[in-house]
This record gives C-alpha cells, sequence and structure tokens, in this order.
C-alpha cells in the first residue's frame, strides 16, 4: 500500500556536478535517467515536481571572476550551462513517459519556453514537471538561490536539496570523522554556524517564506519517494 505522501508539491534542487556522475566534464546520461526515474517515483506518490539544475558540469561563471575574468559575463555563461542540464533532464524524463516542460529565465524561445510564474503554475496543474533554467536570469544570484526563488512563487511545501551525503553535518563528514549529522535545524542555526548547505541568500529567502529545506543524499536510488513517503535518511531545516 502507497504510503501518503508527506508533501504535496516539492522542488527538487540538483547540482550540476551530480550529472556528471564518475565523468570528469558533462552530463552523464545514465545519472540523468536515474534522476529522472527518481522523480517519476515521486509523481506516483501523486506528489508534484519541479526542478532546478546547477551548471557546474559544463561551466561556472565564479571560476571565470576567480581568473580576473568579468564576472557578469561568467554568471550569463553559467546559465547557458543549466539550460543544457535542464534540456538533458526533460529528454530522460520524457523517455519515461513523463511530460516535462522547460521555463527558461533567459528567453531563448527555438529551444524551450520563456519563464513566468504564471506559465509555471498552469503547468504544474496539467501535471507536468516544470524544469527552471536559466537561474534567475541575473549575474550573481546562484542556482541555490534560483532554486529558493522558485521554491516561493510555486508554492511548494518543501525545498529538496540533493547533495552529496545523507544531511547536514557540522563539518564535511569525507574530511572529519567526528562531524555530527543534524536531524533537524532552524534555518536561524544554519545561518549562524555558517553551514554550507545553500547560499545566504537562499537560506534567508526560504525562511522568510517558510519553505521547509530537505537535505538528502542524490546517489541513493529511491531515496527521493523514501522520503516523501516519511521514512529515508535526510535533514529538515525549518523553523516551525
Amino acid at each position: 500500500m502507497t504510503a501518503t505522501p508527506i508533501f504535496k508539491r516539492v522542488l527538487l534542487k540538483v547540482s550540476g556536478e551530480a550529472l556528471m556522475g564518475d565523468q570528469g566534464f558533462g552530463i552523464d546520461v545514465k545519472v540523468a535517467e536515474r534522476i529522472a526515474s527518481d522523480i517519476r517515483e515521486a509523481r506516483e506518490l501523486g506528489v508534484e515536481v519541479a526542478v532546478v539544475i546547477g551548471g557546474g558540469n559544463i561551466f561556472r561563471g565564479v571560476a571565470v571572476a576567480s581568473a580576473g575574468g568579468d564576472r557578469v559575463t561568467g554568471d550569463h555563461m553559467g546559465m547557458l550551462a543549466t539550460v543544457i542540464n535542464s534540456l538533458a533532464l526533460r529528454t530522460s524524463l520524457n523517455k519515461l513517459g513523463i511530460e516535462a516542460v522547460v521555463l527558461s529565465a533567459i528567453s531563448m524561445p527555438q529551444i524551450c519556453e520563456s519563464f513566468s510564474q504564471r506559465k509555471a503554475m498552469w503547468n504544474i496543474e496539467q501535471g507536468r514537471v516544470v524544469i527552471f533554467a536559466g537561474g534567475t536570469g541575473n549575474p550573481y544570484f546562484t542556482t541555490d538561490s534560483a532554486a529558493a526563488l522558485r521554491a516561493a512563487e510555486i508554492g511548494a511545501d518543501a525545498l529538496f536539496k540533493g547533495t552529496q551525503v545523507d544531511g547536514i553535518y557540522s563539518a564535511d563528514p569525507k574530511k572529519d570523522p567526528n562531524a555530527t549529522r543534524f536531524e533537524r535545524i532552524s534555518h536561524r542555526e544554519v545561518i549562524e554556524r555558517g553551514l554550507a548547505v545553500m547560499d545566504v541568500a537562499a537560506i534567508a529567502l526560504t525562511r522568510e517564506n517558510a519553505v521547509p529545506i530537505v537535505v538528502f543524499s542524490l546517489h541513493e536510488k529511491g531515496g527521493f519517494a523514501e522520503i516523501l513517503r516519511g521514512r529515508g535518511r535526510a535533514t529538515f531545516v525549518s523553523d516551525s
């Protein structure tokens, strides 16, 4: 018997690096298909899913700035990388029979539709997975901030952040064996402790709009749906 999901509508944030798999660059199609399969499981539970994907597997705008280049141009290049990743995930979802649409904050009508909050809500109500590309459309904002913004705009019950580990730790557990794992923590504590979960702007935005953050391992097949069933392993960030 299928358990009733603990959230009805969620936004899933996937890092661009996650799409690389064991490759050093680009998109591992098998990884994209596994993530698509996890989203399908969530949809089968009756959960409405939207997605934001980073672009770090292709290009990182901050890398240009750190090398003395123009940050704005670098960020624009990074936004284009997120569009590539979003198209790849849409393809993987379509292969599984899941309707999906890419809405870009940067207008490119020959490739995908342009973002508007009304269009996003309409597609969600039609039962489609909505993939938000192009970040916020502005430089100096990360895709974490884009995820927090889109989660608030669509009225998401939670923002799921897929990471390399199974929750939030007091330090990097891969480097510090004594790192403490949190089951629950508030937005305020995340900011005060300086925990590298999402950037401060994203944490502040989710806090202001009362959007819980669920941090889990993206590498656990089926882990997304398990948490939605009220099981699985994750850290919940909430002030309530």
